[in-house]
């Protein structure tokens, strides 16, 4: 867990995409939403699903750096709001 919290707090993202993400936060349901953004079945805690969403973002993040046509921003979002919220329940 402590690896997991570690490399969530060394994320450096611009300062309007980590807004928009917390505030879509609150309205985040690990039910609904991480199914979609994982395109698997729900892992069955946090800690597996975040090196999956931090995977996810990673390669969302080179993307972005890179002026990838295949970049999408509202994805982007999503994932980062996924992260925050599964981050929330590792206490």
């Amino acid at each position: 867990m402590c690896d997991l919290t570690h490399k969530l707090s060394r994320l450096n993202r611009p300062a309007l995409l980590v807004r928009a993400a917390r505030m879509g936060v609150a309205d985040y349901n690990r039910k609904r939403d991480l199914r979609r953004l994982t395109r698997v079945a729900v892992p069955a805690t946090s800690r597996k699903a975040l090196p999956m969403l931090m995977d996810i973002e990673d390669k969302l993040e080179v993307r972005r750096q890179t002026g990838d046509a295949n970049y999408s921003l509202t994805r982007h979002v999503d994932i980062l709001i996924a992260m925050m919220g599964e981050a929330r329940t590792l206490g």
